[in-house]
């Protein structure tokens, strides 16, 4: 089974924590000690971050980190690497997140292929369009038995929102709110509604929410209102200013989410 969908059956009733990072930020080789780490800190689920020069979907934070780690001279095939030697250490699902330009350079396929190799279970591809997931993706992905996560926003129509229902597997990423990523202090009124909103739908697959979550009350209206709750920008700059140590940076960041 893939991971993906073997961490949702197992943990129906527990608030999930998974955590993203961008490859070779702040180091080159750093990619393995950060993922053995979250490992060992009982994080869930681990996003690994594809640096691209024009992420249009992140804030200042995550766009820092991937210019850096393009300088450092990450890519793709060096990120694939990396992680196939560690691919039997790992035991937790990893969820490359990348922009398609990148990807499709390096070829579908061979993208697929190269993440069953690295122990990849999923990929979340924020700019690819619904249309080609499904003609395009999706049937390689199949094949791989690889899960392409989609992303919705509170301008989600209901429609749309069960059709992604519908058409992927593995998780769906409720993104809270339609700006960039980044950190917040609170959700408002009006994200509420929508997490409420989501709710009422019962939709078939697990959802968790991202963008916007650094501290304990962040985490538990994410947590509340769906299977966990995916952090990225927080511990981003955390682990730049521990310089790499992800103990330290996971450290610091388990203790901010309990305030």
């Amino acid at each position: 089974m893939n991971k993906i969908n073997q961490l949702f059956d197992n943990s129906k009733d527990k608030k999930l924590l998974s955590l993203y990072f961008c490859a070779g930020c702040p180091t080159l080789e750093g990619t393995a000690d950060v993922i053995l780490a979250m490992q060992r800190k009982g994080i869930a689920m681990v996003e690994v971050g594809i640096p691209f020069s024009d992420p249009l979907a992140d804030g200042p934070v995550i766009q820092s980190a991937a210019t850096q780690a393009l300088k450092n001279g990450m890519t793709l095939s060096k990120l694939f690497a990396q992680l196939e030697a560690i691919k039997d250490q790992v035991e937790i699902p990893l969820v490359l997140m990348g922009y398609l330009n990148p990807i499709l350079h390096y070829g579908i396929e061979a993208f697929c292929k190269s993440c069953v190799a690295a122990g990849v279970s999923g990929a979340i591809i924020p700019d690819l369009p619904f249309d080609d997931y499904l003609n395009l993706v999706k049937p390689i992905a199949d094949q791989y038995d690889l899960r392409i996560i989609m992303l919705i926003t509170p301008e989600t129509s209901e429609e749309r929102i069960r059709f992604i229902d519908d058409h992927t597997d593995g998780f769906i990423y409720m993104v809270s709110s339609a700006s960039i990523t980044g950190t917040q202090k609170s959700f408002d009124d009006q994200k509420q509604a929508y997490f409420r909103r989501i709710n009422a739908m019962n939709l078939r697959n697990p959802r968790m929410i991202g963008f916007g979550i650094s501290n304990a009350q962040t985490l538990k209206a994410a947590q509340d209102n769906a299977a966990g709750a995916i952090i990225g920008s927080k511990f981003v700059s955390l682990l730049s200013e521990s310089d790499g140590n992800a103990e330290k940076a996971l450290d610091e960041l388990l203790e901010a989410l309990k305030r």
